[in-house]
């Protein structure tokens, strides 16, 4: 992948895409009975075109270089002037370099993902101005996507999009929405929304986690091919920085969500970590996520 090596040198030359992402998208609806269910196939046909023909950056990208990513829309209800109350998943990944592993960067569910939608509605994204907020809710994911791909290749790569997302939230929080639609987008709404997760990652507070992700991803799983026991030893001796980011802010939802995404994952990496390693992995990874003690426990086995 060339954006291993270097985003700034992304060249303008035959086979290359300005899109970023290449992304899954799934509309279920059945939870939602009495309804013409055409709607939401041509609703999840609309999402997978704009995400998927969207511009969302000035970079360039080859076809296999797209960030791979799916988003899960489960709509729980429907009212008949078109607003639909639902829950998103949204995903990402990225491959390892020399590897044919592709790690997990984001997983994460959004239980207030409200918007209005009748069929053959237009999705348009501007990012000076509040359109509609199915619009705002997927250009959201996307930059949050990007940026935080781009933290795992750059020491804070991901600031420009984080910024873009920032903008989307301050627009929709001025936007005359209803009471649904509002939630998510609210400052005190509460402390997993899409507006918590932006403040945190556009805290200076949490400028060492984002230092970290790219310790972990570039410094890290992207040297596991050429030396296991250096990348794994790099790994463990900043995992730190997460426990310091919760005790900065306790119950930061960033901290969550990097969990959410790659606990099963650092378990994997240290079950094969030496003595020190393991303590120092398992003492981290408890203090800011003891619900998955079980997945834990399997870095001392």
């Amino acid at each position: 992948m060339k954006r291993l090596l270097t985003y700034s040198l992304l060249l303008w030359t035959a086979g290359l895409s300005a899109q970023e992402l290449n992304c899954s998208v799934t509309i279920n609806s059945d939870k939602v009975e009495g309804t013409n269910k055409q709607v939401f196939a041509t609703l999840q046909q609309s999402v997978s075109e704009f995400i998927n023909t969207q511009r969302f950056t000035d970079m360039t990208f080859a076809d296999r270089e797209r960030i791979e990513c799916s988003m899960l829309i489960i709509v729980t209800s429907a009212t008949t002037d078109g607003l639909m109350k639902c829950e998103m998943q949204v995903q990402s990944k990225r491959p390892v370099y020399n590897t044919s592993y592709q790690t997990p960067l984001i997983n994460y569910r959004d239980n207030d993902f409200y918007f209005h939608y009748q069929e053959f509605d237009r999705i348009e994204f501007i990012p000076s101005q509040f359109t509609t907020n199915l619009a705002a809710l997927l250009a959201y994911y996307c930059y949050l996507i990007i940026g935080t791909d781009m933290d795992s290749y750059s020491r804070l790569g991901g600031t420009p999009y984080y910024q873009m997302c920032e903008n989307i939230v301050t627009m929709a929080q001025g936007a005359s929405l209803e009471q649904g639609e509002q939630d998510g987008w609210k400052a005190m709404s509460s402390k997993k929304t899409r507006y918590a997760l932006i403040n945190n990652l556009m805290d200076e507070a949490f400028h060492p986690y984002r230092e970290f992700i790219y310790t972990y991803h570039r410094l890290g799983l992207d040297e596991m091919a050429q030396n296991v026991a250096n990348a794994r030893a790099r790994i463990a001796e900043e995992i730190g920085v997460l426990r310091e980011a919760n005790r900065a802010r306790p119950g930061a939802y960033v901290v969550y969500t990097f969990t959410d995404a790659k606990n099963d994952e650092i378990a994997q990496l240290f079950e094969k970590g030496t003595a020190d390693e393991k303590k120092k992995v398992y003492d981290v990874m408890m203090a800011i996520d003891p619900t998955r003690q079980s997945v834990y426990d399997r870095i001392n086995k």
